[in-house]
């Protein structure tokens, strides 16, 4: 019986089950896109990654329960994490080829520094009913180039938020951020993506891709503290870098085994 090996990572946290936890699986040659959306509906995690190694680097996919993504940062922390922490991976950086481009993680000690594409936002009308989808009465609207983004005034507001989940579901982009300055923190956010199969994600590394830029040039400095106000909570250090965006943070291990079928 063909086994694959599998783990799980909590990342953007420094501690169990905190942060956002991701499956990695790495492969030998990529079976069928059916099987791997089964495998990431069968782990039922917002994100598993799927890793096949390519020359330099390894070939990185990303899959939630329901649909395949162009971008994730958690489950590319995560599988950076297994590879500089269980499978040894020797030099200081790993090449990822993605369906966003090049994608690279870099060892800073403990840390894992992810070099992604920026995502800068659009300002847009408010969409109809999405306000209400929240649970808002007024924000400032925007849209990257996969999540609409909403600017609201405080942190408290981000804290409080009770969406109508089937409601946002009628909305066609990936996800919805919801943001504020924040009292701890550069800013902070929540994301809901329940058409992707995911109500609430608990830490999401892309959506900071088009929050970054964002923050960085209404406070005026180009590096930044986030903090993801889920209930299981993450921190996110983030700095602009022309067209990129360097997220950095840590992850730890919760389980290691293999698929079988």
């Amino acid at each position: 019986m063909p086994t694959l090996p599998i783990y799980q990572v909590d990342a953007f946290t420094d501690h169990l089950f905190g942060g956002n936890p991701a499956a990695v699986c790495f492969l030998d040659q990529w079976p069928g896109d059916r099987i791997l959306q089964n495998i990431a509906s069968e782990n039922n995690l917002s994100e598993t990654a799927f890793l096949l190694r390519d020359h330099d680097g390894f070939e990185l996919r990303w899959f939630t329960p329901t649909l395949e993504v162009d971008l994730c940062g958690h489950a590319t922390l995560a599988a950076a994490h297994v590879l500089f922490n269980i499978k040894n991976h020797s030099g200081p950086e790993i090449r990822f080829k993605t369906r966003s481009g090049q994608l690279e993680a870099i060892r800073n000690g403990h840390k894992i520094v992810l070099d992604f594409p920026a995502d800068p936002p659009r300002p847009t009308a408010v969409i109809p009913g999405l306000f209400d989808a929240l649970g808002l009465s007024e924000g400032l609207m925007y849209r990257g180039k996969t999540d609409l983004m909403v600017v609201v005034e405080d942190e408290n507001t981000v804290l409080t938020l009770s969406p109508q989940f089937p409601q946002l579901r009628n909305f066609g982009d990936r996800g919805v951020i919801v943001t504020a300055p924040g009292k701890n923190s550069d800013f902070v956010s929540r994301f809901f993506a329940p058409g992707s199969g995911i109500d609430e994600d608990p830490v999401t590394g892309s959506a900071h891709c088009t929050m970054t830029p964002y923050w960085s040039e209404r406070l005026g400095k180009t590096t930044l503290e986030a903090i993801q106000m889920s209930p299981r909570g993450g921190a996110v250090h983030c700095e602009l870098v022309g067209d990129r965006v360097k997220l950095t943070g840590t992850a730890v291990t919760y389980l290691s085994g293999n698929i079988s079928w």
